[in-house]
């Protein structure tokens, strides 16, 4: 336990900033929820690494809590992802979500927020400061 929590903290460093809208976060999960277990093998995914992925994305309930249902769906939520992660959602992202998603806009607004997480500054340490 004690190390999990140890782990956790020196892994935010390597964390990323992801803002989309939620319907895109929404139907991104879906689409995750949605390869079978031979694409999950394709991707070199287990089924452990498709749940943590879709729980990042499903963190993104807490921050729409108490938005007005009809402001929510556009409304930009931004989520942590670890850099690590963030790759493997790339790849997601290219190959296997204009087979799931429902409009084209949604993948480039994707794409586009994923692109720009995976340009964000590595975070100082506060002892590198």
């Amino acid at each position: 336990m004690k190390g999990d929590v140890i782990r956790r903290v020196r892994s935010r460093k390597h964390d990323v900033r992801l803002r989309l809208p939620f319907d895109d976060i929404m139907e991104f999960a879906i689409a995750l929820l949605t390869i079978n277990p031979e694409e999950l093998e394709a991707l070199g995914w287990t089924f452990a690494d498709r749940k943590r992925f879709l729980d990042h994305f499903l963190a993104s309930g807490r921050a729409a809590q108490g938005v007005k249902p009809e402001e929510l769906g556009k409304m930009p939520i931004e989520i942590v992802v670890p850099k690590d992660d963030l790759t493997r959602l790339q790849q997601f992202a290219v190959r296997e979500l204009p087979k799931a998603a429902s409009n084209a806009g949604m993948i480039d607004r994707v794409l586009s927020a994923l692109d720009e997480a995976a340009r964000q500054p590595k975070r100082a340490r506060p002892s590198d400061r």
